[in-house]
Formats: structure tokens, sequence, C-alpha cells
């Protein structure tokens, strides 16, 4: 497990979370970085060059960046590239804590934990500021889960490798078609014992869990972009709309276009497109 880093509220002056859909061959940068920042991609591809170096980023994984770092963002050149973030300004950052922060991983897999702490931090900056201490507080708590998601390490995982190998295969290729024995190739098992693992540990069959994770990703999207439900659809690995539609109803109880409305009201007052 590595060192929990010394970031303490009191230095926070302001603290925010975003979301934004890059097309195409898009670059941003470059840029002298003035955060502790946490970026998670979900679609697309990223490479981030921090001072000269180059960080290849893909799906489903999480990206932390640094103060004092000159960075360049260059996106995918052949689909659009999604992805959110968390920004924390600290009024001045201990030595001890650049210390911890520079031994931690710049990358590492997206949890479903994390994904939680950046959605209420994005539905919480539409109402409140940056400076506000429930804002502040949601920030510092992503930055003090991502030492945790570090450390787990396939020494002290609770779960069988061929889980995590599947799980790591669904985050980066959930838009693409993949089937059963796909996720065990990746996996190095045998469909059935991937089966039975995934019974195991995740209550589920893995391709049940591709689509609930496709349910998701699908979600986050109806709710912090206006892609329509089309592009979505393609996005995240459904054969259609209305196949999208199907799921996000049965999985979540409400329909696609009532899961966007909610995420809109008192936004603008403009309905996005369905």
């Amino acid at each position: 497990m590595f060192a929990m880093p010394d970031l303490s509220f009191d230095r926070i002056t302001h603290a925010v979370a975003g979301s934004i859909v890059y097309p195409p061959g898009s670059r941003f940068g470059p840029r002298i970085q003035q955060d502790v920042q946490l970026v998670m991609l979900y679609t697309g591809e990223m490479t981030v060059t921090l001072s000269g170096r180059a960080l290849r980023v893909k799906p489903g994984h999480v990206v932390l960046l640094k103060p004092g770092l000159e960075e360049t963002f260059v996106f995918s050149k052949s689909e659009d590239s999604w992805h959110r973030w968390i920004a924390v300004h600290f009024e001045d950052l201990p030595e001890t804590a650049v210390e911890q922060l520079s031994e931690l991983p710049e990358c590492l897999p997206l949890s479903e934990e994390m994904n939680v702490l950046v959605d209420l931090m994005v539905r919480l900056n539409r109402r409140s500021a940056p400076t506000d201490a429930d804002v502040r507080s949601l920030g510092l708590a992503a930055l003090h889960l991502y030492p945790r998601e570090s450390g787990k390490s396939p020494l002290n995982r609770e779960k069988h490798p061929a889980v995590y190998a599947a799980l790591a295969e669904i985050r980066e290729n959930y838009a693409r078609e993949l089937s059963l024995a796909q996720l065990a190739h990746a996996a190095g098992a045998s469909p059935e014992h991937l089966v039975r693992l995934f019974n195991k540990h995740e209550r589920t069959s893995p391709i049940q869990f591709l689509w609930q994770y496709r349910v998701n990703r699908a979600v986050e999207l109806l709710t912090h972009t206006g892609l329509t439900v089309s592009e979505i659809a393609a996005r995240c690995g459904f054969k259609t709309s209305h196949h999208l539609a199907r799921l996000v109803k049965e999985t979540t109880g409400r329909t696609a276009t009532d899961i966007r409305r909610a995420s809109w009201s008192g936004a603008d007052g403009v309905p996005p497109p369905v």
C-alpha cells in the first residue's frame, strides 16, 4: 500500500469537476499543471506528454496529474474521446505531499468507487461554487481514494487474477463487440471456468457484467453529455438505440429521456438532443 499523501482540507482553496468530449484529432496544451488532478478516460484514446515524456492512456483508466509539470494532450484520431476530471487546488502543498504524490502510479484502472465520487462532484459543481466545503471535501476524498486503488496489487487482491484480467478487458473494449470466448482468452481461462469465477466473485456472469457496464457508461453519457441516444449506443457497444433504451429501462427503471431530462433540469432550461 502506498503512503497517503499529506493533503489537508484546510489547504484547499477550490476544487472542480467536469466532463468533455473531444472530437477526433483534437489536442490540448501545452499547459503547466497548477492543481492535483485526476483525469478519467471513458472512450477514445489519450496520450499525455508530461514534461517531454509520453503516457498513453486507454479507456477505463484514471491518470494522476501533479503540479508543476508541463502537459500536452493528444486525443484519438479516429473517434471521440470522452473524459471527466477532478482538479483540487492547494494554497501551499507541503514538500512531503509532493514527494508522496511522485511515488504513486501515474495511471490506474478506473474503479466504480472513483466513478461515484466524480458523479457526485460533477452534479454538485452545477449548483455550488468551487470553494464550497462539500465540493472541496469530495475532491479531497477522490485524492485519498487514489492511493488506496494503487494498493490493489496482484499480491493483495481478493479476487482471482482471471477475473481482474476479464474486468480490464471489459473496461478497455466495452464499446466493441465482445464474446465470452474473447473475455476468456484475455483472462487466460476457459469460458466455463471464467463463468464459475464470475459467479463466485461478482455474483453474475461475464456477459451480464459486460452489459451492466455498458448501461452504466451509457447513463453517464446521457447525464453528462449532449450526445444523441444513437451516438451513445454506438460508443457503448449497443446494437441499436432501441437496444440501449430497452436495457437502460430494464436496468434503471427509467427511460433514457427521463435520465437526460433529470440531469439537465435547472441547468439552462434548454433540453439536449435525444
